[in-house]
């Protein structure tokens, strides 16, 4: 396949790098430093069972993705409308464009910008960093749930091959939900606190706020009719237990003096119970306190 990955971050490198490794064509769409970097030197990919530089293409411009079978969308959920207009003129007619991205409505919205091509959304379970300018660290896990579409099952076999576990789900809206739960419980409490998840989940009560955070989104999700598979409360103890060294992307833009994707996390789950009338006290103070810090590292 030919592939095109807009925006380059620890994300996209990391699933790019996977399927060039795999024989696949692809191309990174990033930002300046990274771009040289990887034009000079490749991409570094740092996991547990490999290290060592991946070749593969980089541009700092959108019409990168002209010609691109497969487009890996993982952009800032904040950016999706104004990255969705960027690649409109340049996507090929039968482009498959797979969101990669937190949250739980960005297909939806890139989909409102490009209503003639085929956007499907991916819920992203994967543990990654950007360790530097053209470096992408891989600390667990890598699979993807995506949603059905005309290429899906292609896509599928190709990421599979890659050594990307990936499975088709007619609910990916709840697995969206499951996975926005996730970062509602840890995104907001790592980023506060500057701790990695296994670190956080052993502190005094966090157990006990972890449990409410997580009510709360369980019951707005119902609300909404949202049927959100699995076990919730297992699912996040086993974060701690499976990403125990890692921190969360909103950590990670707090410490780099970005802003991050609050909004639409527990800012989320905010709105949407205010809507609803679900009372969302625990996810509403986390998002607050986020927003403060921002507010600090933007002054």
């Amino acid at each position: 396949m030919r592939v095109a990955v807009m925006g380059a971050g620890a994300v996209g490198c990391y699933y790019g790098a996977m399927l060039a490794r795999a024989g696949h064509a692809v191309v990174l769409i990033g930002r300046p430093s990274h771009v040289e970097a990887v034009r000079a030197h490749g991409l570094r990919l740092q996991t547990q069972a490999f290290d060592g530089q991946v070749e593969l293409e980089a541009s700092t411009e959108a019409n990168a993705v002209q010609g691109a079978d497969l487009v890996l969308f993982c952009v800032k959920s904040t950016d999706s409308e104004a990255a969705a207009a960027q690649i409109a003129p340049h996507l090929a007619p039968d482009a498959l464009v797979l969101t990669l991205q937190n949250g739980v409505d960005n297909d939806e919205r890139v989909r409102a910008v490009l209503p003639s091509h085929e956007v499907a959304a991916a819920v992203v379970y994967v543990a990654t960093e950007m360790a530097g300018p053209g470096h992408v660290k891989h600390h667990g896990r890598g699979e993807l749930v995506i949603a059905p579409a005309r290429r899906s099952v292609e896509v599928a076999g190709q990421l599979i091959a890659a050594g990307v576990p990936t499975q088709i789900s007619d609910n990916v809206r709840g697995a969206l939900w499951a996975k926005l739960i996730l970062n509602c419980a840890y995104n907001a409490l790592s980023a506060i606190t500057q701790l990695p998840y296994g670190v956080l989940a052993q502190g005094a009560g966090v157990t006990e706020v972890l449990r409410d955070v997580v009510a709360e989104c369980l019951a707005v999700a119902k609300a909404e009719g949202i049927a959100v598979p699995g076990d919730t409360a297992a699912a996040v103890r086993a974060i701690a237990q499976t990403m125990p060294s890692q921190y969360s992307s909103t950590a990670q833009d707090l410490a780099r003096g970005k802003l991050s994707e609050i909004d639409h996390l527990n800012g989320l789950v905010v709105r949407r119970g205010e809507a609803l009338g679900v009372p969302t006290p625990a996810n509403r103070v986390l998002f607050v306190l986020v927003k403060l810090l921002e507010g600090k590292k933007q002054a």
